[in-house]
């Protein structure tokens, strides 16, 4: 008897995937060239995604989060890595951002101390890793945000054309 589905063992494509009412031959005709026996084989788990049919369903699905997910969760390299972003609203990211910027500023002067001779001493050792962790809140937020305009860019929520001119 197989498993029956339910959102707890579901994989975050196949949740994407009924979010947009898609069949898995619907699906299989927008991603041209996965046909629906992959797409199953995929959100069951029974196969590992390439990263080639994650960044096509990421496309195709709207979601540049399930590149994310895969890096973060499924890819071997990444899993080591890369750190699995959990989206959320702008409001959240920039208070989250401003919150580890706040928290990084004063520590600047001892990271330049602790650097200034190219090692880290035991004494140092506690204070570097704190410092350490709050870059990595800062670059976690930084992620997120970037996460979260791709959303917006992929929703039409954000002019793609206005935001090309401007970042490139």
């Amino acid at each position: 008897m197989g498993r029956s589905s339910t959102k707890e063992n579901k994989t975050p494509y196949q949740l994407r995937r009924e979010e947009l009412g898609y069949s898995r031959e619907k699906a299989s005709d927008i991603l041209e060239g996965i046909q629906p026996e992959r797409i199953e084989k995929i959100e069951s788990r029974k196969s590992l995604a390439h990263p080639e049919e994650i960044l096509m369903m990421s496309n195709a699905y709207k979601k540049p989060g399930l590149c994310n997910y895969y890096c973060s969760n499924e890819c071997p390299i990444g899993k080591e890595y890369v750190p699995e972003i959990k989206e959320n609203n702008l409001s959240q990211i920039v208070l989250e951002m401003v919150a580890s910027l706040n928290k990084i500023q004063g520590s600047k002067d001892r990271l330049i101390e602790i650097a200034s001779d190219g090692k880290i001493n035991n004494d140092e050792i506690q204070d570097f890793i704190l410092i350490r962790e709050n870059l990595e809140k800062i670059s976690m937020t930084i992620e997120a945000l970037q996460l979260w305009s791709e959303q917006m860019l992929h929703e039409g929520r954000i002019d793609r054309d206005l935001y090309d001119k401007f970042s490139k």
